[in-house]
């Protein structure tokens, strides 16, 4: 994972690697071999070995003898390659998992044609290419599973190294390292006073693991610096498909798109202007006062900002190709993000969230950017009652996790899924605060009048018959009846009494 560089690094970078003895077991030269099944167990191969022996990246190299390590040039012209009828990068991404990020580069070096590929370590899965993992012993690639030892010592590497302690771009000067992230805005966060000189910024930086020293001298950028303080994401290759997508769509489908924006910057340093620009395209809705008409967000500011910074902190880093997404609709909007949640979406409101991605969300909470304690889904609930909308639904499409947020709706158009959803996030609400759902909470949630309490008691009804809600105690007089969330009681509340 590196920097977009300039042509001179990736020729002085293919020099240095030829300077390596011939056993480098991270590094691989070819003349003018392109048999992609052969590309890809390479890939597989040396990526594993490159997470092994602690090196943020693998390399393949045409155009260069195996042997005597002397330039000799390549014909092996990588996007005129195809399997079948699929591009040669695509068909080995598609083969891999989990998908890595890797790139082929041409370099030019006295006169002679190179092909350089980059191949990013194995992070948390050893990499497989058409379902078999590869390792390099020496100078040879072998199946992983012939080495049962290297496999032991790949798995120990891999669940103790976090997506954050990856390196974004490596042996940078301190100038270099210190342009490409918005060091400015990570003081004003934390309200610390810039220091006056390069020194303290870059001990401040290396402290909270955003910056951290090369081996081979110079300065690396973390994933976690890049990702939280990068001037320009696409600064760095290996995470600038981490950037957050907001889409507006015409009308209620994704048949049209009306505008479609690409965040540039890091989460942290640029999270208040993502929040403001999003906001600035979600409709508005107006009411009538007593004596005034005003204009008001058609879904809560503070709702909007706690579903986003959920998607930046709990995604999963490790699916290539894949990032946080806020997407408008005429009726809704959609906030979804890489991987599957780490606990039931029907417990987001009462369960401690668990993130994948500790050292990230420890950061964002000491910038106030989200909460100290718990995932803020109460706040979301809580805002959504407050304006009368429908509930917010949260689900689990494979490999997403989504929030949806729904433009305001009467109850009387809402369908039964709607309600009862409402019912059981209300009553959730009302638990995590010692309180009960009861009738009277209800017609308030819903703003129903008190002679239409009968509303209520149906709605309650229809919540028990769905075993969303149940009572909280049995023998009490219908009219004092109080509940609680399904997983907050023994009683399974088939039979309940109603008010």
């Amino acid at each position: 994972m590196t920097t977009s560089r300039a042509p001179d690094y990736f020729a002085g970078l293919v020099r240095e690697l030829c300077k390596l003895p011939n056993e480098t077991e991270w590094v691989e030269f070819k003349a003018n071999n392109a048999n992609p099944i052969e590309i890809g167990e390479y890939i597989s191969a040396l990526s594993n070995t490159a997470a092994l022996v602690g090196k943020v990246n693998a390399y393949i190299v045409w155009g260069v003898d195996d042997r005597s390590h002397d330039i000799i040039g390549t014909t092996f012209t990588p996007k005129r390659e195809k399997r079948g009828n699929e591009e040669l990068e695509s068909w080995l991404l598609h083969g891999l998992t989990p998908k890595i990020n890797f790139r082929f580069i041409d370099v030019l070096l006295d006169g002679k044609r190179v092909v350089l590929l980059e191949i990013a370590r194995a992070f948390r899965h050893p990499v497989k290419f058409q379902n078999e993992c590869y390792v390099r012993v020496g100078s040879y690639k072998k199946k992983l599973r012939d080495f049962p030892e290297k496999e032991r010592e790949l798995w120990r590497i891999l669940d103790q190294t976090p997506f954050e302690r990856g390196v974004a771009a490596e042996r940078l000067s301190a100038d270099e390292a210190l342009r490409l992230l918005d060091y400015a805005a990570y003081f004003d966060l934390l309200e610390r006073p810039l220091p006056d000189n390069k020194n303290g910024v870059l001990a401040a930086l290396e402290q909270d693991d955003l910056l951290q020293r090369s081996d081979a001298g110079g300065w690396n950028v973390t994933n976690l610096g890049a990702i939280l303080f990068a001037k320009k994401l696409d600064e760095f290759h290996g995470i600038r498909r981490k950037a957050m997508r907001v889409i507006v769509y015409k009308g209620k489908s994704r048949i049209e798109t009306v505008k479609e924006q690409i965040g540039t910057k890091g989460y942290a340093s640029g999270f208040e202007g993502l929040i403001g620009f999003v906001n600035g395209l979600v409709p508005a809705n107006e009411v009538i006062g007593k004596a005034l008409r005003k204009t008001v967000p058609m879904y809560p500011e503070l709702a909007v900002r706690e579903l986003v910074a959920n998607a930046l902190i709990h995604q999963d880093l490790f699916i290539a190709g894949a990032g946080p997404m806020v997407e408008i609709f005429e009726d809704r909007l959609e906030i979804s993000n890489p991987g599957e949640p780490l606990i039931d979406t029907a417990r987001f409101l009462d369960t401690p969230p668990k993130s994948r991605n500790e050292a990230l969300a420890s950061l964002m909470r000491r910038f106030r950017i989200c909460e100290e304690r718990g995932s803020g889904v109460d706040k979301v609930v809580f805002q959504t009652e407050l304006y009368q909308l429908p509930a917010p639904l949260f689900e689990a499409p494979e490999d997403f996790t989504r929030a949806v947020l729904f433009a305001s709706r009467p109850l009387a158009e809402m369908d039964k899924v709607d309600k009862v959803r409402a019912c059981y996030l209300h009553a959730c609400l009302k638990y995590v605060n010692r309180d009960y759902l009861t009738n009277s909470s209800l017609r308030e949630r819903f703003g129903i009048d008190e002679k239409n309490r009968a509303i209520a008691s149906r709605l309650i009804r229809d919540a028990v018959a769905e075993r969303a809600i149940v009572p909280h105690d049995h023998d009490a007089a219908p009219k004092h009846m109080k509940y609680v969330p399904w997983w907050a009681s023994t009683f399974s509340g088939a039979d309940a009494a109603l008010p």
